[in-house]
C-alpha cells in the first residue's frame, strides 16, 4: 500500500543515501522488474515507480475501494455517539484514521486553537499512533477543552463515528505525495459527509477535489495554512442542517468496493492466463524439441 523505503526516509525513519536505504531501494527496484505486473493507488505513485526503472506499460493504476458493503450514513449511530461522547450540541470537525508523520495534524490543532473561543465547535481525533500523543500535549499546553482524543472504533461502529461528524479532515505530508495514499476519504464519499482536505496543491485527494467541481462540499488548505483552515470550518460550522449532505451517487460509485473489485480480479486473471500461455507455448516448444 505504501511506498517503502521512500515512506521511512520521508518520515525521517531511515537516513537517505545510507546503506540500509540503498539495500532497501536495490530490493524494491528487483522486486519490481521481477513483477508480472505492478498496481499503483494512484497516477503519482505510478510516476514515482516509473522514475525507479520499471516500464511504464506494466503499471495499473487502481485505487482501494470504500467499505460501502457495510458503511453508509448512520443517522441513528449519529445521534447514539454524539451523545456517547457529550457531543449532541457541537458542531464537530472529526480527523480519523492514523495519526502519524505522514498525516502531520499542526496546522489542524493550530486551527483549533485559533477557535478555542467558539465552544460549539469540538475537533475529535479518532484512531491512534505516535502523532495522537502530540495533539494530547497540545491540548494540554493551552488548555483546550475543544480537543477530544478517541481510540480507534470497533469495526461495528465506523459508519456510526464516521457519520457523527459534521466535516472531516484528510490530511497528507508535503513530502509524501505517491507514496502514501490516504483511503478514508473512500468512506467519506460514501457516507456523504463534507470534508476539508489539508496538504500540498498537486495530490490525488486535490484531483479528487477538483472532479468534484461544485456538486459536494469539499474544501481545501495547504499544510501550515492555518487561517485557510479556520475560514473553511467557519465556513461549513454556518450551514444549518449539519452532518452528511447525501452521497453524490457517481462519485461515491467510482470508489466503491462493487466498481473496483471486480477490475482487480480481472486484472489478476488476466496476469494469470497470460502466464499461462506462455507456460504452454513453452512446454509445446520443449515437447516439439525433443522429438
Amino acid at each position: 500500500m505504501d511506498l517503502n523505503p521512500d515512506e521511512a526516509i520521508a518520515a525521517g525513519w531511515l537516513e537517505k543515501g545510507s546503506i540500509v536505504a540503498r539495500v532497501l531501494d536495490r530490493l524494491l527496484r528487483y522486486s519490481m522488474r521481477q513483477a508480472k505486473g505492478i498496481i499503483a493507488l494512484d497516477h503519482f505513485m505510478k510516476s514515482r515507480i516509473v522514475a525507479k526503472g520499471v516500464l511504464e506499460e506494466r503499471i495499473t493504476v487502481l485505487p482501494p475501494w470504500a467499505h460501502d458493503d457495510t458503511v453508509k450514513y448512520d443517522h441513528e449511530g449519529r445521534e447514539v455517539f454524539r451523545r456517547k461522547h457529550k457531543l449532541e450540541e457541537s458542531f464537530v470537525v472529526m480527523y480519523a484514521g492514523n495519526h502519524s508523520p505522514c498525516h502531520p495534524l499542526k496546522t489542524l490543532v493550530e486551527a483549533a486553537h485559533c477557535l478555542s473561543s467558539r465552544k460549539e465547535i469540538v475537533f475529535c481525533f479518532v484512531g491512534g499512533g505516535s502523532e495522537q500523543g502530540k495533539v494530547r500535549e497540545f491540548a494540554a499546553l493551552h488548555n483546550l477543552d475543544n480537543i477530544r482524543c478517541l481510540p480507534y472504533q470497533p469495526f461495528d461502529m465506523l459508519a456510526a463515528s464516521l457519520s457523527a461528524a459534521d466535516l472531516h479532515v484528510v490530511v497528507i505530508g508535503d513530502d509524501f505525495v505517491g507514496i502514501v495514499h490516504p483511503s478514508k476519504l473512500y468512506n467519506i464519499l460514501t457516507i456523504g459527509s463534507p470534508f476539508l482536505y489539508i496538504g500540498p496543491k498537486e495530490s490525488h485527494i486535490s484531483d479528487i477535489v477538483a472532479q468534484i467541481g461544485g456538486r459536494y462540499r469539499a474544501y481545501a488548505a495547504t499544510n501550515g495554512d492555518v487561517d485557510s483552515v479556520v475560514a473553511c470550518i467557519k465556513e461549513e460550522a454556518r450551514r444549518l442542517p449539519n452532518g452528511a449532505q447525501g452521497p453524490v451517487p457517481e462519485i461515491a460509485a467510482a470508489f466503491s468496493r462493487k466498481v473496483l473489485l471486480p477490475r482487480l480480479v480481472k486484472l489478476l486473471e488476466s496476469h494469470v492466463e497470460v502466464e499461462s500461455q506462455v507456460s504452454g507455448q513453452s512446454e509445446r516448444a520443449s515437447y516439439m524439441s525433443a522429438r
